[in-house]
């Protein structure tokens, strides 16, 4: 193996630079952790360290235009190749749509977190740089928790998909914890997201074709996408905002276990899909303002959307918007509507 190959400890600098492919390259830091850079935006690391429990993949920028987590991750990298973080566990660092970021786009084709699960091959649409990144990452993942070195007991599998929403919030930071299938939910999850500063959950009801989904679903991970408030440019987050998030996944990476309080539901904002709202025409649009906020609610009746001679209301007293996007494919999900749920009866 060589030393560090990644100018001024910079990895997503490079990786912009060569936002379609980097070489795959191994090398050791002077603290014996192997580091493996996969393709351009993906970064492995293996620590020296023989009492590895856990299997960890941080993402960003799937979306590229949502900036503040890849701040906190290409942060994060930079720490441990500069060798001032120390890892206790294996990481894969994931920074998804390379050229979305350079253009301060969310995507430049497609939706990159809507062709997991092998939805990249699904269909009639043309291949895209979107669909042969979703598959490479697919692979990459499957690469990186299959990889056994040094492991005699199975590990636990993580996946945290950090993003930024389009619009703002009532709850600034809100994770969305994929469809189990009837599986419990894990409490030990649910203290870490409020170690993070993230107590409002969102339980999804059908599978996805999110990244997330995908690591549960097919790779067993607890695995989570997590809000971080608004889409902003480059260098313009109040990363104070972000203070305990990042150094909850430094803890994560570092220690032999992250420092959480118990498990209390009335700490938490619990909500549950009730519906979901897909686009079926070109004519579908939005009954209210641009910069309404995820998780308003209105009375039941209220007129939300229209969709040719389609009309979308709400249906049930509490029911409150989250993600809502006129600007998608037809097909694709346009808005949820949730609702307040508890999770104390199905929890491990």
């Amino acid at each position: 193996m060589v030393e560090n190959v990644i100018p001024q400890y910079d990895f997503l600098a490079l990786s912009l630079a060569n936002p379609v492919q980097l070489a795959a390259q191994k090398f050791l830091l002077t603290n014996q952790t192997e580091v493996e850079i996969y393709d351009t935006g993906i970064i492995a690391f293996q620590p020296a360290n023989s009492n590895i429990t856990k299997d960890i993949v941080l993402s960003c920028g799937i979306h590229g235009n949502e900036t503040a987590p890849i701040e906190i991750c290409a942060e994060l990298v930079r720490d441990i190749l500069q060798e001032t973080l120390t890892l206790q566990h294996r990481l894969l660092v994931i920074f998804g749509n390379l050229p979305a970021m350079l253009a301060e786009k969310r995507e430049i084709t497609e939706n990159l977190n809507r062709l997991f699960s092998g939805h990249h091959s699904l269909g009639d649409a043309a291949i895209n740089p979107e669909r042969l990144r979703a598959k490479a990452i697919e692979d990459y993942v499957s690469q990186f928790y299959q990889n056994t070195v040094n492991s005699a007991n199975p590990r636990q599998r993580i996946l945290y998909d950090l993003h930024t929403a389009i619009r703002g919030s009532r709850f600034e930071k809100f994770a969305v914890y994929p469809y189990l299938h009837g599986k419990p939910w894990h409490k030990d999850q649910f203290e870490f997201l409020q170690a993070c500063d993230v107590t409002t959950v969102l339980l999804m009801h059908t599978p996805a074709s999110t990244f997330s989904y995908y690591a549960s679903n097919t790779h067993g991970a607890d695995s989570f996408t997590i809000e971080l408030g608004k889409v902003r440019p480059f260098g313009q987050n109040d990363m104070a905002r972000f203070s305990k998030v990042r150094q909850s996944l430094r803890d994560l990476v570092s220690l032999p276990e992250v420092a959480t309080k118990p498990f209390v539901e009335s700490d938490f904002a619990l909500y549950q899909v009730s519906r979901a709202i897909n686009k079926q025409t070109e004519a579908f649009s939005l009954n209210f303002a641009s910069d309404v906020e995820n998780f308003t609610s209105y009375p039941v009746g209220t007129l939300l959307a229209t969709d040719s001679e389609i009309e979308h209301r709400v249906e049930q007293e509490g029911e409150a918007i989250i993600f809502p996007n006129a600007n998608v494919a037809i097909g694709q999900r346009s808005m949820l509507m949730v609702v307040p749920t508890t999770v104390s009866q199905h929890l491990i």
